[in-house]
């Protein structure tokens, strides 16, 4: 955990700072405790937030596309329909974020990773339908591997019809996570655990999954369709449901 500010910047001071800027002139927020703050709705895109913690903070609708959140604590903040494309999130942790406001799916909530730099970032989160496509996961974890005896044992990442076009998931650990309906075309799994994750009715389209490790993947209904790297891919026998894949 970075060393944060000892004065704790208030909402107000920020959204003071923010549109108070001169042009060309960028807000330096690194390494602050924003912890809890209503940020809702602020255009973040001239500012820095490498390193701070923004645990539980409200960032609804806010703009944080291009910004360096790097190493930044992002936990329980609620990023429902936050715009992070092109950020850069790398070794930022976003663990039991909200990215929905009730039970009802709504696409407009899902949360935009277009093109971010996502590389060694944890997740655990419930992100169905959100923009991932393009976005840099090389060495991500998508599991709570490391959180045995606590309240996070029992939860699975959900990435339900999440958008992965082209994505770079290069010795990424998805193991266990919900893929079903996800659009994977042409995306780099390249030395992925994909071990027990559920990719039923997933578009793989042009995947690689040179070197991955399949086991117990449930292709119920999934697009193999010119997937690359089947060949060498490790777990394939111990897939599910492969005679059901369109191939």
């Amino acid at each position: 955990m970075p060393a944060f500010a000892e004065a704790k910047l208030t909402a107000r001071e920020i959204t003071q700072r923010l549109f108070q800027l001169a042009p060309g002139v960028r807000a330096d927020l690194g390494g602050q405790d924003l912890r809890r703050l209503d940020l809702s709705g602020l255009d973040f895109r001239r500012a820095r937030l490498a390193g701070s913690d923004l645990f539980g903070t409200d960032l609804v609708r806010s703009n944080l596309s291009g910004t360096d959140l790097h190493g930044a604590r992002l936990d329980r903040a609620v990023i429902i329909g936050t715009d992070f494309s092109d950020a850069d999130l790398s070794g930022a942790t976003l663990l039991l974020p909200t990215a929905v406001s009730s039970l009802t799916y709504d696409a407009s909530e899902a949360p935009r990773f277009r093109n971010a730099n996502l590389a060694g970032t944890r997740i655990v989160a419930h992100l169905s339908g959100a923009d991932l496509s393009g976005a840099n996961l090389t060495a991500a974890i998508f599991n709570h591997a490391d959180m045995r005896g606590t309240l996070m044992t029992t939860l699975r990442t959900e990435l339900f019809g999440c958008d992965l076009t082209r994505a770079i998931l290069r010795n990424a650990d998805l193991t266990g996570i919900i893929l079903r309906f996800a659009k994977l075309r042409e995306a780099d799994l390249t030395g992925a655990s994909l071990i027990n994750v559920d990719l039923s009715k997933a578009d793989l389209t042009g995947a690689d999954v040179t070197g991955a490790d399949l086991t117990g993947v449930d292709f119920d209904g999934a697009i193999l369709v010119g997937v690359k790297g089947l060949d060498t891919a490790r777990g394939l026998a111990l897939a599910r449901n492969l005679d059901k894949a369109v191939r």
